[in-house]
């Protein structure tokens, strides 16, 4: 079963003209990370800050108790980011072979830029781009994570604020234009580690107008019957097999 399957999404590939593909949370599991959301991982962060992840990673917390906000980041996020898996090495790979247009992730761990992918959306940014409020000089990944407290501007003393997508701050309209025009130019459209109605995507898969929509995420969700292949499976497990 598993091997029609294979051969099916490697027919849909074949004879799609343009291939997008969006990186849900699954993505981001696989390779050892739970997002803050997780009813199981949020439990545990409001038992050991006394906050829920949602409040902590808001805009609100930063600005008012970024002391706080960095502990929560760095300890949470910084220390433990997940592992890059063969996922992104066969997205590249389909790249370069001329099967994958674009990706679009709302995951900030930049794993699509470590293989070298050429059209790649970070919806909601990237650990990597670290600003400092007052003056702009940029800073790396490293220097936030490995500051004392609050990082703070060598230049001006300014705050440095990673540039990312905090919970209720909305995501830039121009990243927002640029995903849905991807997807409303996408033949086939493969959702990779999240489902079709999902929180972040939903509003962006239904601008979907082409041919094949694909599902490859380790959950079964009541949605994916809409879907043309829907693979119950880590997509590690399965985009390598593909033989790109």
């Amino acid at each position: 079963m598993m091997e029609k399957k294979i051969e099916s999404l490697k027919r849909i590939l074949e004879e799609s003209s343009y291939t997008v593909a969006i990186c849900g949370s699954g993505m981001m599991e696989e390779g050892g990370y739970l997002g803050v959301k997780f009813q199981e991982r949020a439990y545990d962060i409001e038992e050991k800050y006394g906050v829920s992840p949602e409040d902590l990673f808001s805009s609100s917390y930063f600005n008012t108790r970024p002391e706080q906000f960095f502990r929560f980041y760095k300890n949470e996020m910084l220390h433990h980011m997940p592992e890059k898996t063969e996922s992104w090495d066969a997205l590249a790979a389909m790249q370069n072979a001329g099967k994958l247009q674009c990706v679009i992730t709302a995951n900030i761990f930049s794993m699509g830029k470590k293989v070298n992918l050429q059209n790649f959306i970070e919806l909601h940014g990237s650990v990597y781009n670290n600003k400092c409020s007052r003056c702009g000089r940029l800073y790396p990944m490293e220097y936030v994570r490995d500051s004392k407290g609050i990082p703070v501007c060598e230049s001006c003393n300014g705050m440095i604020r990673p540039q990312i997508t905090l919970f209720g701050e909305m995501v830039d309209s121009r990243l927002i234009t640029q995903v849905t025009d991807e997807v409303e130019k996408a033949d086939t459209l493969l959702l990779l580690g999240t489902a079709i109605n999902s929180e972040v995507f939903g509003q962006y898969v239904r601008y979907f107008n082409g041919r094949k929509l694909v599902v490859i995420h380790q959950r079964d969700h009541h949605e994916d019957h809409k879907a043309d292949l829907s693979i119950i499976e880590q997509p590690k497990n399965i985009l390598p097999l593909l033989g790109y």
